[in-house]
């Protein structure tokens, strides 16, 4: 029995010796193989659902009704149809009544955002105004364009007593036909005018809004101009921000110490004129009155309230001084960085061209989905309203859920083309880094990265943005709630909202950071998307103090770079309107001229950033599984090299420092001795 409890025993194994872990073998640009699959899969098929969605929206008529428009009896207009079940005049033959004209056009649900008027399908719009009945039968007669409803004859028009609800209202403007979409809108827009002003709230002064406009119209070529400017000016800066980096880190470095500094002195100063002061006037008072007063009860307040200030204030410059001695060092890095990140934007030129392509990708989404989104509002079964008896299309049922599944691929597939984009970008960078001899680049890395995404790492891109979708969706319903019940709930129920919505925000930047990690361990290492997160994870912990700097002084450097370009774009804009001197409102173009130059710095700098982030956990892994030896060579520039070689030297120096202080003082004193004496000093 013991012979088998020992052969039992040894036999035994830890579960963890069972199944080993293999460790993690950085091999870059080896061993690709497809990732994620099933989310790829996951991906295609939710793709399908959307074209689906917008397949059924076009066999049942929903976009046939949004292109050609329709009736309030639910007939599409220029075509045969057919009856519906309890609607009366419905099923008419409309195939020459091509054009939508309703009946009071200026009638405007400000709320809805439209026309709240009886809609019949003609032959013509009026070209002409109409004054009175008579111009409407004459209109019928000569024409064959009948604007009253269907059921009232044309040459009786003047007769009907039904004329003054079925027929258009009095005066009826001239009319013109929108291009692609047939709906007669008046000539005269001053019918709209509270339209407009309730979307254009904060215009008061119609005159003013008037030479806004003007003013727009007029420097045209101008704001333009501009516009290059700033892209020019935004590509140069991507090329020569490694020349200028050192300069911004260190100036940014002296702006912010002198400022908490000066904010500190500035406030124990306050707090001594006003203890002073405050001291003076107590002393008056007490001799007057020889009873303290309310009025000194609240004057100590303030001075207690100028302490508590004065000491946060010394507190948080205190923990900044000793942040900027303690990452001093590690500021090196992010200029070194930054400098690198340079000379990759001048070997990967077509990373420019990257925002253009993102920018044209969602541009061509965000139309097609707003069209299937209009397609959908026309699609369903006909409702007849109650209140108004026109006929609605809704989608009832489960069909209704449509417009949830288009909002939720209105989130991931713009998430996804990000995504995308920054897959492309590690990809290339990656093998800019892991590439030892820059000559024996591929002819186009970005080429070969878009390659590689779309035949192995799709389906990581699509989990990566369906995590984000996961985040963002739940924040928006809180943002949107929020609204809603804004001035109606209680002060503790709006703090929970914030406070929840503000956390989501937190954890989507989070999660956005650690994903584009992510892809770049996918695009050197072929893992999928949770493996590679959880390596870059830990190689960020590494490296946190680093992580830290690189992301604030870095972030930083870059938001000075946006500003620096908004401000060159609005210093020419203000020299070209002030050189044209017909143009007396310079505030609309300026301010359309600045929101373009601080999109596009962004766009581009965004690039940037993702760029130094790829370069840094290229690093990161670097020094962490290289050390310069024969056979261990690193991959890194010259200018890390230089910053690992004085990190190692510093790191040297310290570590005799210690060692030499931690030895006892007699030993000290005997090295010191046995070194002075003769034939020593060769050993």
């Amino acid at each position: 029995m013991s012979e088998v409890r020992r052969s039992t025993s040894s036999s035994y194994r830890p579960r963890s010796s069972w199944i080993k872990r293999p460790k993690r073998e950085w091999k870059p640009l080896e061993d690709r193989s497809c990732t994620d699959l099933p989310w790829f899969l996951l991906f295609t098929l939710f793709l399908v659902g959307m074209g689906g969605i917008c397949g059924f929206t076009i066999m049942t008529g929903g976009a046939a009704r949004l292109v050609f428009g329709y009736d309030s009896y639910g007939n599409t207009c220029g075509q045969r149809n057919d009856p519906i079940e309890g609607v009366r005049l419905s099923g008419l033959d409309h195939t020459d009544r091509k054009f939508v004209f309703f009946l009071d056009p200026c009638n405007i649900d400000i709320i809805q955002r439209k026309i709240k008027s009886m809609a019949l399908c003609v032959s013509q719009c009026p070209t002409e105004e109409l004054a009175t009945y008579f111009d409407l039968k004459r209109f019928a007669m000569i024409n064959g364009s009948e604007l009253c409803s269907y059921e009232l004859p044309g040459h009786k028009y003047p007769q009907l007593p039904e004329r003054f609800e079925k027929c258009p209202k009095l005066p009826v403007p001239e009319s013109k036909a929108l291009p692609v979409f047939n709906r007669c809108t008046p000539v005269d827009i001053s019918c709209y005018a509270k339209f407009a002003e309730a979307v254009i709230t904060f215009v008061s002064d119609n005159s003013m809004l008037n030479r806004l406009i003007a003013g727009v119209a007029a420097s045209k070529e101008i704001i333009v101009g501009l516009c290059l400017l700033a892209l020019v000016l935004s590509m140069i800066l991507m090329v020569i921000i490694r020349y200028i980096s050192a300069v911004l880190v260190w100036i940014l470095t002296a702006l912010v110490v002198l400022g908490s500094l000066g904010g500190t002195s500035v406030l124990w100063w306050l707090y001594i004129d006003y203890r002073m002061t405050m001291n003076e006037t107590m002393t008056k008072d007490l001799i007057e009155t020889e009873e303290p007063n309310d009025g000194m009860k609240t004057t100590k307040d303030h001075a207690q309230g100028l302490l508590i200030y004065a000491v946060s204030a010394t507190v948080f410059t205190g923990i900044l001084l000793l942040l900027m001695l303690f990452m001093r060092k590690r500021v090196a890095l992010t200029i070194a960085l930054f400098h690198v990140a340079g000379k990759v934007f001048i070997h990967l030129p077509l990373l420019v061209l990257l925002p253009f392509c993102t920018f044209l990708a969602l541009s061509l989404f965000w139309v097609y989905w707003i069209m299937v989104l209009l397609f959908l509002g026309t699609t369903g079964n006909p409702e007849e309203n109650e209140d108004t008896g026109l006929v609605e299309f809704r989608l009832t049922g489960s069909l209704q859920y449509m417009t949830w599944y288009h909002a939720v691929g209105l989130i991931w597939i713009s998430e996804f083309i990000l995504a995308c984009q920054q897959m492309t970008v590690a990809g290339a960078v990656v093998t800019y880094y892991f590439t030892r001899d820059k000559t024996k680049l591929p002819v186009t890395p970005i080429l070969s990265s878009v390659l590689r995404l779309a035949r192995y790492h799709l389906g990581t891109v699509a989990k990566g943005s369906f995590i984000i979708t996961l985040v963002k969706i739940p924040r928006l319903i809180l943002i949107y709630i929020h609204n809603q019940l804004k001035g109606k709930e209680n002060a503790c129920a709006r703090c929970m909202l914030k406070t929840c919505i503000c956390c989501l925000w937190c954890l989507e930047k989070c999660l956005n950071y650690l994903n584009q990690n992510a892809y770049a361990a996918t695009a050197i290492n072929s893992t999928n998307f949770c493996t590679s997160a959880r390596d870059a994870f830990m190689i960020l912990v590494e490296n946190a103090l680093r992580v830290a700097t690189i992301n604030t002084v870095g972030d930083f450097v870059l938001f000075l770079g946006k500003i620096l370009i908004v401000t060159c774009t609005a210093f020419a804009g203000v020299l070209a309107l002030n050189y044209q001197r017909d143009y007396t409102e310079w505030i609309l173009p300026l301010i359309i001229v600045c929101l373009f130059a601080f999109l596009v710095a962004h766009c581009f700098l965004s690039i940037f950033e993702i760029v130094v982030d790829v370069l840094f956990l290229c690093f990161a892994i670097d020094t962490k599984y290289n050390n310069g030896t024969p056979g261990r060579e690193f991959y890194m520039d010259k200018a890390l090299m230089e910053f690992v070689e004085n990190s190692r030297r510093s790191m040297a120096m310290e570590e005799r420092g210690r060692s030499k202080r931690a030895r006892p003082k007699e030993d000290v004193e005997l090295t010191e001795v046995k070194a002075m004496a003769p034939g020593t000093s060769s050993a």
